[in-house]
């Protein structure tokens, strides 16, 4: 067998969610999503994640079963293409969020903060795209201008920390950049799709007096190391983002973020249009809607909540909807 797969090519794969339990979570996901959802609020699925605790692994085809890992170290080149060789793991962990209740206040490290950073990990920086809201969700990302180390750590103290944090209310659509170092925190009953950097370090700051109800306590803050990788002089890259128009046949093509990790936009159609690029592999994920990506004479279906990962070796194809659909589409930066 593994001859067989050694000799394989890759197609395009669909990943079965990795569902995790989160005190702030809810029961939404399930709406988004066909894997049936386990007991108690479920705060993440996983869509696409190369870690090695909570692996991947092929939907279907003749790879079912694989991790996103092993088919790394198998096919570098077909995966990857000309970026094989960059990356020891998949660069990009993406997700499924249902903020139920409000997420702690946290930041995550940036590349640039090694001694924060375990190792093998790298920096954090994410970007959300709100799928669900209600009128009492709000997101923060970013603390308000002039606001110092002292500053936090006082509203830290007094339990005023939002009063220091930049929010707003979010709609569904939104686009929201959260580079590494920003504070930030989502709830109110908020789904969004998350994608960053494959890095799971995080650092709370505030916990709006959550208590765990499966271990009667409340979760450890990590305020030092918070602070300590803070950008305290962000240049208001961070929260809501225009997006950008690129083309509007025969799909409305929308450029949501264009960073140094990852590049996402929004496609909208109900006519066929291409997804995908030579040489390099792209990420689809249905947000709404359903259809089927063509290639080599052959149909993959894509449904609501799906992700699919097209292998540099697949390359373009034509993804044919089924009425009106929409599809985030991520690349690497190459």
């Amino acid at each position: 067998m593994r001859n067989g797969i050694s000799q394989m090519l890759l197609y395009p794969l669909r990943f079965e969610p990795i569902y995790q339990y989160r005190l702030w979570g809810g029961r939404r996901l399930g709406d988004l999503l066909t894997a049936p959802l386990p007991s108690g609020p479920v705060g993440e699925a996983w869509i696409l994640s190369d870690r090695d605790d909570h692996p991947s692994r092929v939907a279907d085809g003749p790879l079912k079963g694989q991790t996103v890992g092993h088919l790394l170290a198998q096919f570098p080149q077909q995966l990857l293409g000309k970026l094989a060789g960059r990356f020891r793991r998949f660069p990009l962990l993406l997700k499924f969020l249902d903020a139920h209740e409000m997420l702690s206040a946290k930041v995550h490290p940036s590349d640039a903060n090694k001694s924060l950073l375990p190792p093998g990990e790298t920096g954090k920086t994410e970007a959300w795209v709100v799928v669900e809201a209600a009128p009492e969700s709000r997101i923060y990302a970013g603390l308000k201008p002039g606001t110092t180390p002292d500053d936090l750590r006082r509203a830290l103290t007094n339990g005023t920390v939002a009063d220091d944090l930049v929010w707003f209310s979010p709609k569904p659509g939104d686009g929201v950049f959260v580079p590494a170092g920003t504070v930030h925190a989502l709830g109110g009953d908020v789904v969004a799709f998350e994608i960053q950097q494959n890095s799971d370090v995080t650092f709370s700051l505030y916990d709006w007096d959550h208590v765990d109800a499966k271990t009667g306590q409340r979760r450890p803050l990590h305020i030092d190391q918070a602070i300590a990788c803070v950008d305290f002089a962000e240049d208001g890259a961070a929260g809501l983002v225009t997006p950008v128009v690129e083309a509007t046949t025969p799909a409305e093509r929308e450029r949501l973020f264009h960073c140094e990790h990852f590049w996402l936009w929004r496609l909208r159609g109900q006519s066929p249009f291409t997804v995908g690029a030579a040489g390099v592999p792209c990420i689809l994920v249905c947000i709404e809607g359903a259809g089927q990506v063509e290639h080599l004479g052959a149909n993959y279906a894509v449904g609501k909540g799906d992700v699919l990962l097209l292998p540099a070796v697949v390359g373009e194809c034509t993804f044919h909807p089924l009425g009106a659909v929409t599809l985030l589409e991520i690349a690497v930066p190459d």
